[in-house]
């Protein structure tokens, strides 16, 4: 059946498009990334395609959720690739990874020569369980800029500040709670969870995060999740001058946030991460490069114990 493919280039704040239409020509449009601007892309595929349109994003977190939704809703066939993909691509297409930006086009050229599987979204539950550990942040967040304007309030709102903490306390609690409660009534979640939680610096919350955040089964390996999450190294080069391997961070900001206090927690009692962060160190690594490797290595033990439906074991992970 003959296709059109949209490359959807995804931001905070707009949606970057490129239809790449039957005869090889592109339409380009930017919109925002808002309900309305949802509605104005419906509204110009339908001016602008011919034929049953492909639609292909890069999955960069939260920012694209909204409107794979939207469009998935809508009818359209809507898929959600792994970055790690599309820059295995664009560097087929002779593209680097520092200057030559994935863009749309790029992505909708991607759609069209490898034809990703179509993405459904989260169960209901899983939707739930999301949107309740990104309210706890959220009010966590504001209980820590609460405590910072408490600090040097003037005894005139420092009461004010108090009894506003100790609603968030009371918030706060009541959220954990519903998320046990949701975890602890789903059989699917709740096993998850325990696996999950079998591994060392893995908190009951980070558990809840992770099966927030990652849809695991959508992975083929450990270091397809690790490049979703924004754990993977890359080389920043430009002509003959290069530097030093950085995160890539085109991942899922809310999870690597999740993952770092379980990565330092995890260095000092998870044997594997141990060992890694003494062998860094021996390198002459420190600091955050170390803790990023840690997160990346709970995130490869994750995977693992939820692939394999074995709790966490030291000779086995």
């Amino acid at each position: 059946m003959a296709m059109e493919y949209l490359g959807i280039d995804v931001s905070k704040r707009s949606l970057r498009l490129a239809l790449l239409r039957r005869d090889g020509k592109y339409r380009d449009r930017t919109l925002e990334n808002t309900p309305r601007g949802f509605g104005q892309l419906a509204q110009w595929l339908e001016k602008w395609s011919s034929e049953p349109v492909h639609v292909c994003l890069e999955a960069t977190g939260p920012y694209g959720e909204a409107v794979a939704e939207y469009l998935h809703e809508a009818g359209y066939r809507v898929s959600i690739v792994n970055p790690a993909r599309v820059k295995a691509f664009a560097q087929s297409e002779g593209l680097r990874t520092k200057t030559d930006k994935v863009d749309a086009r790029l992505i909708a050229r991607f759609c069209q020569a490898l034809e990703p599987e179509p993405w459904q979204p989260a169960p209901p539950r899983v939707r739930q369980l999301q949107a309740l550990v990104r309210r706890l942040d959220a009010l966590q967040q504001m209980r820590l800029q609460e405590e910072g304007r408490l600090e040097g309030a003037h005894p005139t709102v420092a009461p004010e500040i108090r009894s506003h903490l100790d609603y968030l306390d009371k918030q706060i609690q009541h959220l954990r709670q519903q998320i046990r409660e949701l975890i602890d009534d789903d059989p699917d979640l709740r096993q998850q969870a325990r696996l999950l939680a079998s591994i060392p610096g893995i908190s009951d919350i980070t558990c809840a995060w992770l099966l927030a955040e990652v849809r695991f089964e959508r992975y083929d390996n450990a270091r397809e999740l690790a490049a979703y999450t924004g754990l993977t190294p890359r080389e920043f080069q430009s002509g003959t001058i290069k530097g030093k391997p950085r995160l890539c961070k085109r991942g899922n900001a809310r999870l690597r946030k999740a993952l770092y206090m379980p990565a330092l927690a995890a260095i000092r009692c998870n044997p594997l991460v141990r060992n890694l962060a003494e062998r860094m160190r021996k390198r002459g690594k420190q600091g955050k490069v170390i803790v990023a490797a840690a997160m990346r290595k709970l995130i490869h033990i994750a995977y693992g114990v939820l692939k394999h439906q074995t709790p966490f074991l030291e000779q086995g992970a």
